[in-house]
């Protein structure tokens, strides 16, 4: 993937991004459908970032364990563990929704999941403009 590739794809998920943001503020949307969606959109995030980086992961796609998909993104970059800790909240909050522990999860977390999704975009819109001299990503 070149960095119109990364470009574009980072301007997608910005917009999907936007569209779970409306969902919460026309009420409260699907936390499942919320969370799944986010965690696809990190993946999508991870892997066209990895792409333009020149080291692609074939062998995973948005819809691949998340923690896999990370621990092949970070591969060669240690700076890219700023990550981390966000997609792992992400992964506790399906985790809580899978095992029926919903008292376990934090205040509002339809919003949470949406915030960290956003925060994921925006650490790796700035390292995409660094890395890959973006303009609008």
């Amino acid at each position: 993937m070149t960095a119109l590739g990364l470009e574009t794809a980072m301007r997608d998920v910005d917009r999907e991004i936007r569209i779970l943001e409306g969902a919460l503020s026309e009420g409260d949307p699907d936390l499942t459908q919320t969370v799944d969606q986010a965690l696809r959109l990190v993946n999508r995030l991870m892997l066209a970032f990895a792409s333009a980086a020149g080291h692609p992961i074939p062998a995973l796609d948005e819809h691949s364990d998340p923690l896999e998909v990370f621990k092949a993104f970070v591969k060669g970059d240690p700076s890219l563990n700023a990550v981390r800790d966000n997609l792992r909240e992400l992964v506790y909050y399906r985790n809580c929704l899978t095992g029926g522990r919903e008292d376990a999860l934090p205040v509002n977390p339809a919003a949470m999941t949406v915030r960290t999704l956003r925060h994921i975009y925006l650490y790796m819109r700035t390292r995409a403009i660094k890395d890959h001299g973006l303009k609008e990503a």
